[in-house]
């Protein structure tokens, strides 16, 4: 079963996840299979984090709740909530599939809450443009609650427009980095 979990920062916990980040690799060191995508989300300018993502094929819901809570982020509450939903991997491949490769450009976390009849369920046309797309789902994996993708874009409105407008309760942008320790 794949799910996002999407980790938002609490205001002002910059030095605590500083402090904290080798603790977090060597957690999402555990995970070397089971990761999807992965990586911060920053501010407008790329300069401050402020969440991090996390899409991973696990056992069931309760392990991607232990995932989710026993991150040493969490744990220590650098974070003010998490996004944790089934999310069904469209692509059929990982971030690090990405014809686009590691680098390069604006890379967004796009989300789309859901409100009422399921929308934008078929991957758009350019699959090659996309890092990451699917939808978000309940815990038994039948009611869409949204959709998230993960793709390069030139700004945030640019990000946005691979969601149909008026589908969704809110659209969230974040700006993404693709994750993992620095080579």
């Amino acid at each position: 079963m794949e799910f996002l979990c999407y980790h938002r920062d609490r205001a002002d916990s910059r030095a605590l996840r500083d402090d904290l980040l080798t603790e977090h690799w060597a957690y999402m060191d555990r995970y070397p299979t089971e990761m999807i995508a992965r990586g911060p989300t920053m501010t407008g300018d790329g300069n401050t984090p402020t969440g991090s993502l996390h899409i991973l094929d696990l056992p069931d819901s309760a392990a991607a709740r232990a995932f989710a809570f026993d991150e040493p982020n969490y744990q220590a509450g650098v974070y003010r909530d998490v996004l944790l939903r089934r999310w069904q991997n469209t692509l059929g491949r990982t971030m690090w599939d990405f014809p686009g490769g590691r680098t390069g450009g604006n890379r967004y976390l796009v989300l789309g809450l859901g409100a009422g009849q399921a929308a934008d369920l078929a991957v758009p046309l350019d699959r090659d443009e996309l890092i990451a797309y699917g939808p978000l789902l309940s815990d038994d994996g039948t009611t869409w609650l949204g959709t998230a993708a993960l793709i390069p874009a030139p700004d945030p409105d640019t990000a946005r427009a691979i969601l149909t407008p008026h589908r969704y309760a809110d659209i969230e942008v974040h700006r993404w980095q693709f994750g993992g320790r620095p080579s």
